[in-house]
């Protein structure tokens, strides 16, 4: 049996019905575990803000960003198979990726954010994003470097996944396009059975449809269904860095997998190694230059991004942050914009997946997250 503080526990769940209750979110699902165990694994409040449908253990979530975290892990898979290495220049697998100082970018550039290109939601204003290959195209055409590579950490919402994802097309040796090579290469062989790039047709009637609330940028056009974020309804998304939905025992289950050094039920997809160079710091004490403005305006301490290759990483200041005050420092994860978040500190043992509804400001949604970590952690005795 796992050992945890129950009464702690309660306090978690008491905690999240009383956001609920203030209106700070419309209702969460959370899947706790320890050392494979699960704890905690609950669906409160509800998929709406009037509450009249409430939220299911099963319910399928737009994950937004946390894609990413499905992108990164086959980019490390291929760096094991010899595809391309760390240090390979991201123009030598992608060639119309030219032009100084971007050409110089590396995997491990994209990986860690520090390809020195903005921070940018779209390529170009008010295009599709439901397509890698439009999306490519249009990266590679319209956003240039603006630093040198390795000298500045600027989170990357888009351009970073994108080149990721085509590259994992260029080099499969089996040819398949990206919604494809996801679902044999990771969700299929995990069982990650409600998990899709795109909303998948067998998955939509357990869709919590986002509300964005105002908190997102920019609009999500897809070309085949009208509506302002229509990209996370349709089916036939393929965008590596917000396309997938998915669910919080799903994440888990991913999560899991991380925690394990890297295999689930008898079915490896990294090694130890690759898992333990990828969840420790590379970026230094270097900031998140995207989230330095939101920090500043906050009044917060303005955080060290703490990367690892493709995981945010809780390293050791004591910063407002997702993943908590009293997590471990090599605990690490990936979150989606206001409401996805999983972690896996490998010292306690522990694996945290969260979908909610509701999609909450940047810094509200740091403060919420950071919260419920705490008390997570707090719980393991």
């Amino acid at each position: 049996m796992a050992q945890v503080w129950q009464e702690r526990l309660d306090t978690l769940r008491a905690v999240i019905l009383a956001d609920i209750a203030r209106g700070d979110y419309y209702g969460l699902v959370l899947t706790v575990g320890r050392g494979g165990e699960k704890v905690f694994e609950e669906a409160l409040g509800a998929q709406d803000g009037a509450g009249e449908r409430p939220l299911r253990l099963d319910n399928v979530f737009s994950i937004f960003s946390t894609t990413k975290a499905f992108t990164n892990i086959l980019i490390l898979k291929a760096i094991e198979e010899g595809r391309f290495a760390l240090t390979t220049k991201v123009r030598d697998v992608l060639p119309e990726f030219t032009g100084k100082p971007r050409e110089e970018a590396t995997f491990y550039h994209l990986l860690t954010h520090t390809a020195g290109m903005p921070g940018v939601w779209t390529p170009k204003p008010g295009m599709y994003l439901d397509r890698l290959s439009d999306l490519y195209e249009a990266t590679t055409e319209a956003v240039h470097g603006v630093v040198e590579p390795g000298s500045r950490c600027d989170y990357s919402p888009l351009v970073n996944h994108v080149l990721m994802g085509m590259a994992l097309v260029r080099t499969d040796p089996k040819g398949r396009d990206y919604q494809t090579l996801l679902h044999e290469d990771l969700f299929a062989p995990l069982r990650m059975d409600s998990t899709s790039m795109g909303l998948r047709a067998d998955l939509k009637d357990r869709h919590v449809r986002p509300d964005m609330r105002g908190t997102v940028p920019i609009k999500h056009l897809s070309r085949n269904i009208e509506g302002d974020h229509a990209l996370f309804e349709d089916p036939a998304t393929e965008a590596p860095h917000v396309g997938c939905a998915s669910t919080s025992g799903d994440l888990y289950r991913f999560a899991e997998m991380l925690r394990r050094g890297g295999e689930l039920d008898g079915v490896r997809i990294l090694s130890p190694r690759m898992i333990k160079v990828a969840r420790q710091v590379h970026t230094g004490e270097m900031p998140n230059e995207l989230y330095k403005a939101a920090h500043l305006r906050a009044g917060w301490q303005v955080a060290p991004a703490y990367m690892g290759l493709g995981f945010n990483v809780r390293g050791t200041a004591i910063v407002n942050h997702q993943l908590g005050t009293l997590t471990s420092p090599e605990t690490y994860g990936n979150y989606g914009a206001g409401s996805t978040l999983f972690w896996v500190d490998p010292e306690l043992d522990v694996s945290f997946a969260a979908t909610s509804a509701g999609v909450m400001t940047q810094t509200a949604n740091i403060d919420r997250f950071q919260k419920l970590s705490d008390l997570v952690v707090s719980a393991m005795v």
